[in-house]
């Protein structure tokens, strides 16, 4: 969730986004959905978690 954060504060960081998503679709199925989704909003980071599973090609 930090680099969607900071590609959030970066003004969209493509780099910040495309780390998140690599991490995703390497770990998706390990990672505790519960604990992201709050920390999503948390961070106010929705538009770019929606985003992320949009894209994702999780392998």
């Amino acid at each position: 969730m930090a680099k969607l954060k900071w590609a959030k504060l970066s003004g969209g960081s493509e780099k910040q986004f495309t780390d998140a998503l690599r991490v995703y679709e390497v770990q998706g199925d390990k990672l505790d959905a519960q604990y992201l989704e709050r920390w999503v909003k948390e961070l106010g980071v929705e538009d770019l978690w929606e985003r992320l599973k949009d894209e994702a090609e999780v392998i």
